[in-house]
């Protein structure tokens, strides 16, 4: 329609038209360089893994300016920014870039020399240390949020005017150049502990999950959950907690948990009865649990072990007996709400058959055995996930070749086949990469909080707080923790909450002669609660939004779902639930009264908290439900006899009188 374009307008259409061909040349050539970052990152990260090792401040460098170019091309500034075509903030962000990998090789370059003129620094090493620093919080900033940045902003400003404090926290003070450099150019800091732990650990298993996913083990866990449990009272529910659980404990990610999973599991509890908001809560409280689970149990896990100086194997063995209650909770809450409202489970015909899923996936249980045996073997957990990774590409490849072979005649050529698998490695190579991101981010802003706290000394004046507001009194203490962990988890992750509160809040247990094993565990499960808690409950918003339910109302019964979190903690300072402390060994015969009576005691809570058992709960059951978790709990074994009692009073009440058909008589009827 030539005919119809007014004068001038051809030569404005063409611009465009050229306009628009140079942004989709940028996108495709940004997508690549993208592609090749996040590729070239988890090929260095499993080299270092597996192959060799490199310092620590030249490996944590490597990988920091990996993530943070990875962050400036894959997060805009601002939420209203197009990162399509070019403009000021795109140009801007390459400089971010440009910036990160000069300022994290200005390390590697000069390493030695740094290290000879330590505290004599050069004016190009407090430049460096300044934009380094910046760097680090705007990359908080867009992956995290303004609150986790304002905390890291706020603890810099505390060690600046250290003597204008009030003077229970008043210190010396620093200036721009040692606080800086303390960041940059030494393990004290940016690069400590945190981000070493991301640069090594965290990041073989971010990427073994990644695999996973991307190969086809996600779908084969959820396929297999469903398959054991799906014809049960509300059996989708139950098939979503042990789906979530599998996936969680590789995955360590309660939002990606709820992501993945839920998408699946959420519509089908809905199909079956649940109310939408109830739906999304169990999914919610059910990922949230993945992060305890072992074999894999988030960044924390990992944290924990250089922490308390403790081998990864025992942080798994401690952790299972706790995370296996914590499920059990759930399971129990979704079986009660099940039956309340009568929801059934779904037809034998319409559930995946077990054989198959086995036969189509058992390839994908070899590589987390091969995991599971490798750490129980004593080799290190970043050799552990090296093997985990490497095994399940092979398998991965291994099965799809064979499936290719007996395929027959309908089957892609050989070429085709071989270059869908490249792409399957690439693909899994990336999102390895860009699911760390967040995670590294994290860590690399935690190692500011950690590195000023220990500047200043801020710890020792924290723990002398927390003492000093709780009494000496440990449950008044680890109250206190799960409310300031409460705080720091509506902006934080569950790994920098975890992070901060071990350095601020753990101290203050260990004087209450808490072991430290227990101490981190305790900050480590508290850390999770922001997860499922109102008002800001990450996990329990990702599940509402998937089930079309209010976000508010579902945070709620994630709350209520997810209380295990809050009492096992309790239970492990003064009980030897996880067999630390006075001798305990993980089978000696007090431990292992301490697991059965915290696992009835949370039967009993659940039971009374829902008023129901086999039936809708009397008010005297419930009464008895209620002394009966009180006494199962409370560290005495004469209290222990008696909740005991109550339990069996309440169990035996309602086997002897079921309710009558019209039970909303309030009458007893006779059997």
């Amino acid at each position: 329609m030539v005919e119809n374009i007014k004068p001038g307008q051809g030569k404005d259409c063409a611009e465009n038209s050229g306009l628009a061909d140079a942004n989709q040349t940028l996108i495709k050539i940004t997508a690549w360089i993208i592609m090749g970052v996040a590729v070239s990152l988890s090929l260095y990260q499993l080299y270092t893994a597996g192959v060799a090792a490199l310092t620590a401040l030249v490996q944590r460098s490597i990988h920091l300016g990996a993530i943070l170019s990875l962050t400036f091309l894959l997060k805009p500034a601002f939420l209203k920014i197009r990162k399509d075509k070019f403009s000021f903030w795109l140009f801007l962000d390459w400089i971010l870039v440009g910036l990160s990998i000069y300022c994290t090789f200005y390390i590697i370059n000069d390493l030695t020399a740094i290290f000879e003129r330590q505290g004599d620094w050069l004016l190009s090493d407090r430049i460096v240390s300044i934009i380094g620093t910046l760097l680090v919080l705007e990359a908080c900033r867009r992956v995290i949020g303004n609150i986790m940045t304002g905390i890291c902003a706020l603890s810099i400003a505390y060690a600046m005017f250290g003597p204008y404090m009030p003077e229970l926290i008043i210190h010396k003070g620093y200036s721009i150049e040692r606080i800086t450099t303390t960041l940059w150019l030494t393990t004290e800091g940016i690069f400590g502990l945190p981000i070493g732990v991301a640069a090594t650990f965290v990041f073989v298993f971010v990427l073994f999950g990644a695999i996973l996913e991307t190969t086809g083990g996600g779908a084969f866990f959820i396929d297999m959950a469903y398959a054991l449990t799906g014809r049960f009272s509300g059996g989708p529910a139950k098939a979503a907690v042990v789906a979530s659980g599998f996936m969680g404990s590789v995955s360590g990610s309660a939002v990606g948990n709820v992501a993945a999973t839920g998408s699946f599991t959420i519509p089908m509890m809905k199909k079956v009865g649940y109310r939408p908001h109830v739906a999304g809560a169990i999914e919610a409280a059910a990922s949230t649990g993945g992060q305890m689970m072992p074999p894999i149990m988030g960044a924390g896990a990992f944290l924990m072990a250089e922490f308390t100086n403790t081998s990864y194997l025992t942080i798994i063995k401690v952790a299972l007996a706790p995370a296996i209650m914590y499920y059990l909770t759930v399971l129990i809450f979704v079986h009660y709400e099940a039956k309340k409202y009568g929801l059934k489970g779904e037809p034998k015909e319409n559930l995946p058959k077990i054989m198959k899923v086995l036969k189509d996936g058992l390839h994908f249980i070899i590589p987390v055995l091969i995991l599971i045996y490798v750490l129980v073997s004593n080799y290190s957990p970043m050799m552990a996930g090296f093997i985990a990774v490497i095994s399940t590409l092979t398998i991965s490849i291994m099965a799809n070749s064979i499936r290719w072979i007996v395929n027959g005649n309908n089957k892609p050529s050989l070429i085709q086949f071989s270059t869908g698998q490249f792409k399957s490695i690439i693909k899994a190579l990336e999102n390895g990469a860009k699911n760390a991101v967040m995670v590294s981010v994290a860590c690399a802003a935690a190692g500011i909080i950690v590195g000023m706290v220990s500047l200043t000394g801020m710890g020792l004046k924290f723990s002398s707080l927390v003492l000093e507001l709780s009494y000496g009194i440990k449950v008044l203490a680890i109250l206190l923790i799960g409310g300031a962990s409460l705080v720091l988890g509506m902006g934080l992750p569950v790994t920098a909450s975890y992070i901060v509160l071990a350095t601020l809040a753990g101290p203050a247990l260990l004087d209450m002669g808490v072991p430290i094993m227990v101490a981190h565990m305790i900050v480590f499960w508290y850390s999770q609660d922001a997860n499922v808690t109102p008002p800001v409950s990450l996990a329990s918003f990702a599940g509402a939004g998937i089930a079309g339910a209010n976000p508010m109302k579902t945070a709620l019964v994630s709350w209520k779902l997810a209380k295990g979190l809050y009492i096992i903690p309790i239970i492990m300072a003064y009980r030897p639930l996880l067999g630390m402390g006075d001798n305990y060994e993980l089978f000696h015969w007090e431990v292992i009264l301490t697991m059965i009576t915290t696992t009835l005691g949370l039967v009993a809570f659940a039971s009374a908290l829902e008023r129901y058992f086999l039936r809708k709960a009397k008010l005297v059951e419930t009464l008895l439900f209620w002394l009966a978790a009180i006494g199962l709990f409370w560290p005495t074994y004469w209290a222990d006899m008696a909740g005991f009692i109550a339990l069996i009073l309440a169990v035996a009440l309602q086997i002897i009188y079921p309710l009558s058909p019209t039970a909303n008589t309030g009458m007893y009827n006779e059997k």
